[in-house]
């Protein structure tokens, strides 16, 4: 048997298969929540795509890939949640800057008073749970 950290006590091959899924739907929960997390970080300052890749990877759980944040960079720009410019770069070629636009705090503002709320159900059902 072995124990995961959910309190499941299961047998090799359905602790497999209950890995798979549980990091499937981490995969899942991350990429719903993405685009918030970058326009909180852009809402803070302007970054650029490779500094939003490594203040998320330093977050446990948030790992996430040049091959992510550039196509949601992008989506988010089109939509005008974020705003974008080229400055030169001491070390190597110019880099593409980004910040959240007036749109873009809005949204985040309003997915902050969802998420709180969403959070707090589940929490209220986790905890009533495990009580």
């Amino acid at each position: 048997m072995l124990y995961l950290g959910l309190q499941y006590l299961v047998g090799a091959s359905t602790f497999y298969g209950m890995v798979v899924v549980q990091e499937a739907l981490l995969a899942q929960m991350r990429r719903g929540v993405l685009q918030f997390c970058v326009l909180a970080l852009l809402a803070e300052e302007e970054r650029y795509g490779f500094d939003l890749v490594r203040a998320l990877g330093d977050v446990e759980g948030m790992v996430t890939s040049e091959g992510t944040i550039y196509p949601l960079l992008s989506r988010l720009r089109r939509d005008g949640l974020v705003a974008s410019r080229w400055l030169e770069s001491t070390q190597g070629p110019p880099r593409r800057y980004y910040q959240a636009t007036d749109a873009g705090r809005a949204a985040l503002d309003a997915f902050a008073g969802e998420w709180h709320r969403f959070r707090e159900a589940v929490d209220h059902f986790i905890e009533r749970s495990t009580a």
